[in-house]
């Protein structure tokens, strides 16, 4: 039973908990009343019993996917059958085979108000309803099996209300999970419309550049022909790598349908990291201190903007998560084959990672980092404070330009 926002330990977990409540259930309703070893009747009716409790945990206990129709019908099926079962021995006790009395099983019913919670939680839509309603009723006529007294009915009420709730909180995990996934849709939206941004900028830079350089090669190509050579070289260098990027961000891009309203504006990359910091220690009592390996030049320009946000996104996170911190280090290294950019504090105060789903920004920046093939990670430092590292290959745009 897998959710967003819960690791695989949890999940787990959570597993071996419910089997190992199923099965205390199941050995309590063997002990008290299920089965005596009176007579084959009775044997028959546990063995009937813990079979549809079984069955239960193969509905509910499996990882299902969101909108799972498989889920739906599962349950509908051991609804409809745990019903039958109740009203035969019903049936059968009012022609004079006794089957009513003992426990009515008690590890079928938690079984089968679980069934609620997941088919609420996971189930498609369409057939969700349905098949909650049914396993709902199922688990507030269980009690009917040891009786018709009004003590038996209270139970009833009470299982179904039990039901109740299981199917509220799995209606509640479900509305979450689909407002987070919105979000998440939201913030990849945006994070393409930037770079459809950010590429229309950088062509309108280069393709304003290539103009230029042509009407002055024209004007000076009677007077200095060399000049006219070294012109066409650079035409064809800024042609060169602004097909490449265009090669490299066109998965990337926004809607279509979008207009295009991109603002033409200079694109900060990683030349530009400077004055970012000096803006940041401007405004915090925790100065930024830039380290530089390697030389920043002819980056692709989709990896030196995305190694400023990075930047950027780390300065945000500790003026506003590190009130304590007395500095940031900020430092860039290039190697032949990558680009890695580090963003560390030296703040005391705990913090929860935002990948985890405390913050949409990191997020946002994830998935920008990783359209370029890149990786990046978040967490506590091994001395204290916050990092935030990002590695961007250089190799594979080396070989698209």
């Amino acid at each position: 039973m897998n959710a967003p926002g819960f690791s695989t330990w949890w999940v787990r977990l959570g597993q071996l908990a419910g089997l190992a409540a199923l099965t205390l259930l199941g050995a309590f309703d063997l002990r008290y009343g299920l089965y005596t070893g009176v007579s084959a009747a009775e044997a028959l009716r546990a063995l009937v019993q813990v079979g549809l409790a079984l069955m239960t945990a193969v509905v509910w206990l499996p990882v299902h996917r969101q909108g799972s129709r498989s889920l739906p019908l599962a349950a509908l099926v051991l609804g409809a059958t745990s019903l039958a079962v109740t009203f035969g021995f019903l049936v059968l006790s009012t022609s004079g085979s006794y089957l009513l009395g003992g426990s009515w099983g008690l590890a079928e019913s938690a079984g089968m108000i679980a069934v609620v919670f997941v088919v609420t939680r996971w189930a498609a839509a369409r057939l969700a309803p349905w098949a909650a309603v049914l396993a709902a009723l199922a688990a507030a006529a269980l009690p009917l099996r040891a009786g018709a007294d009004y003590v038996y009915v209270i139970f009833g009420l009470l299982q179904a209300l039990a039901a109740i709730g299981a199917a509220a909180v799995g209606i509640y995990l479900r509305v979450v999970a689909a407002g987070r996934e919105r979000a998440i849709a939201l913030v990849r939206a945006e994070q393409r419309a930037e770079f459809a941004r950010d590429l229309h900028d950088f062509i309108a830079h280069h393709v304003t550049g290539i103009v230029v350089q042509a009407q002055g090669a024209r004007f000076v190509a009677e007077q200095d022909p060399q000049r006219v050579i070294v012109a066409l070289e650079q035409i064809e260098r800024a042609g060169a790598e602004t097909m490449a990027s265009m090669r490299r961000m066109v998965g990337v891009l926004r809607n279509p349908d979008a207009p295009p309203d991109a603002p033409l504006a200079p694109l900060a990359g990683v030349a530009d990291l400077a004055p970012l910091l000096q803006g940041h220690n401007d405004t915090t009592n925790a100065p930024a201190r830039l380290y530089v390996d390697g030389p920043l030049d002819e980056l692709p320009v989709e990896v030196s903007t995305s190694a400023y946000r990075v930047v950027m996104e780390g300065l945000t996170n500790a003026r506003q998560h590190a009130p304590d911190a007395r500095s940031v280090a900020v430092s860039v290294r290039r190697t032949p084959d990558w680009l890695l950019v580090r963003v560390a504090d030296d703040g005391a105060t705990p913090r929860t990672a935002p990948a985890r789903g405390h913050g949409f920004g990191l997020l946002g920046l994830t998935e920008r980092v990783r359209a370029l093939g890149g990786t990046i990670t978040a967490g506590p430092g091994i001395s204290g404070g916050w990092v935030l590292d990002a590695a961007f290959p250089l190799r594979s745009a080396a070989v698209a330009r």
